[in-house]
């Protein structure tokens, strides 16, 4: 049996190139590292580095589907679902050196297309590691074994974590919290407070895949070296509830709370200087900069940032600027990226990120349709829209979604050359937040295979609906009417791919007795 696919696998395709005054031989056998594979290399490990470590590299920029490790080596195989993925992952490590337990090691893509393990001894940890992780996304239930991999979590364990930050030498705030968490998925609600001397916060994720992810990559890790050490465990509470959004409890799905003073938290042109996609931690007098053993070296983007933004925080305000985007806290142009040319339209666009918005404008670009700019109504809704669809899988690939540098889209001229790429959504029937006060800001869910679907006329059937979606290229796995409400339904999908396909395809469709169909995004599956 061979360790990889393509050739027999032997110990001299891992061992690097010694150092006999060229530092930059590579690998043997391995392919120039501009040359991408979902198989990723990754060498200069240190001792006593687990697999779910190892794992932890991959996790924000998708599925892992198998590791070797090889530990006399210092090194290991990590392989990505798709080559997209390694990309990414790439695009990232490339610029910002990653870490693992504070010590540098280095990425760069195999020459192998496939690992193929199954029959290489010392393979149980890293198969057992991996099927957690793939537990705990797909949210199925596995056993206790297969999940006892160093204190594996099992997955029954909720969305809500309980974080202690211990030897406090510099401050710690929610915001920060919310950056460094935000990385393994929505964040959807925080409260912070001192308890027994100690600065604590109980966390709630969107999905509780996301809060073990969370906890198995940043428990013990410092946000700054050698202090501010985060001890993260899972709550026995099942949900948060937040009254207030202020400096001390944040629910980022309601921008409509009072600060606690009867005023509201943000100003109208103010989105929250929290959980953007592309923020470094604001450098403390004196601390030492954020190096996470899970791979995110000092002054790191967060994954999913298009390049590297120098972001400072004033002190006054706690606002996060950016360089050459002035005044970032008033933004509402997104830049979309990665995208699918062959399947994407501005109204596509306009329909998905209207789930967290209203869409003003929509532009592709003409020389390189893989990219879109996105106008939302004010900064909190693209703030909004950040949080939740950056890193979804769209048409196949993964969204990468973050702040434009421009502050408006402009209209294209008559007669210009892709002048159909542009639209203009500003008086757009279909916006669902145009009343104050709207009942869809409270009805905000992250992306799920479930749909909630509304104004449904009762001429229409279980199995009119369920064909309709199986034609838009759906498997539906479920489908019940509300019990309360013949108008609305729920319907749940293949996967949470599916239901974005879907959502753009047949929101609005016409029912017919002057019925158009709402769909949006479930509270939860069914």
């Amino acid at each position: 049996s061979s360790g990889v696919s393509n050739r027999p696998f032997t110990m001299s395709d891992t061992t690097p190139a010694t150092d006999n005054g060229d530092k930059k031989k590579k690998l043997k056998g391995d392919r120039s590292p501009y040359s991408p594979s979902r198989v990723l290399h990754v060498c200069q490990i240190p001792n006593g580095v687990t697999e779910e470590e190892v794992i932890s590299l991959g996790l924000p920029f998708g599925k892992v589907t198998n590791l070797l490790m090889l530990k006399g080596k210092s090194q290991a195989f990590l392989e990505m679902a798709s080559e997209e993925a390694a990309v990414s992952m790439m695009d990232y490590y490339t610029p910002t050196t990653p870490h693992l337990r504070h010590q540098p090691v280095s990425i760069q893509y195999s020459n192998h297309r496939e690992l193929k393990t199954d029959n290489l001894p010392n393979q149980a940890r890293a198969q057992a590691a991996l099927q957690a992780v793939d537990a705990v996304q797909s949210g199925n239930r596995v056993t206790e074994s297969a999940l006892a991999v160093d204190g594996g979590v099992h997955p029954d364990q909720g969305s809500v974590l309980r974080v202690i930050v211990e030897n406090l030498f510099y401050p710690v705030t929610l915001e920060m919290l919310h950056q460094i968490f935000s990385r393994f998925g929505s964040v959807l609600k925080i409260i912070t407070f001192t308890k027994n001397n100690q600065f604590q916060a109980l966390l709630q994720y969107a999905d509780p895949g996301n809060a073990f992810h969370a906890k198995m990559a940043l428990d013990g890790q410092n946000i700054y070296s050698t202090c501010c050490t985060l001890r993260v465990d899972f709550s026995r509470l099942n949900s948060l509830k937040v009254k207030y959004n202020n400096d001390k409890s944040r629910d980022f799905t309601r921008f409509d709370l009072p600060s606690g003073n009867g005023q509201p938290f943000l100003e109208p042109s103010m989105p929250p200087a929290y959980g953007t996609q592309n923020i470094i931690f604001p450098s403390y007098s004196g601390a030492v900069g954020f190096v996470p053993a899970v791979g995110f070296a000092q002054g790191a983007v967060v994954p999913g940032a298009l390049g590297s933004p120098a972001v400072t925080t004033s002190a006054p305000s706690g606002h996060v600027t950016v360089p050459g985007a002035t005044g970032v806290p008033g933004n509402s142009v997104l830049l979309v990226s990665n995208l699918n040319p062959e399947a994407i339209t501005p109204d596509g666009l306009f329909i998905l990120f209207g789930v967290y918005g209203d869409v003003h404008r929509v532009k592709i670009t003409f020389k390189k349709k893989e990219n879109a700019l996105v106008q939302m109504a004010d900064a909190s809704q693209a703030q909004l829209a950040i949080n939740y669809l950056n890193g979804q899988r769209l048409y196949g690939r993964v969204l990468r979604t973050t702040f434009s540098k421009y502050q408006t889209v402009q209209l294209p001229r008559e007669g210009q050359e892709g002048q159909e790429l542009t639209k203009d959504y500003s008086n757009s029937p279909l916006h669902r937040f145009k009343k104050p006060g709207s009942k869809s800001y409270q009805n905000i869910f992250p992306p799920c295979d479930t749909l909630h679907l509304a104004n449904i006329p009762p001429s229409v059937t279980v199995d009119y609906l369920k064909n309709l979606f199986a034609s838009a290229g759906s498997t539906v796995k479920a489908f019940r009417f509300l019990p309360k409400d013949s108008k609305m339904a729920l319907i749940q999908l293949g996967s949470v791919e599916e239901a974005l396909h879907a959502l753009i395809e047949l929101h609005n469709y016409d029912l017919g007795d002057n019925h158009h169909l709402r769909v949006s995004f479930s509270r939860c599956s069914m």
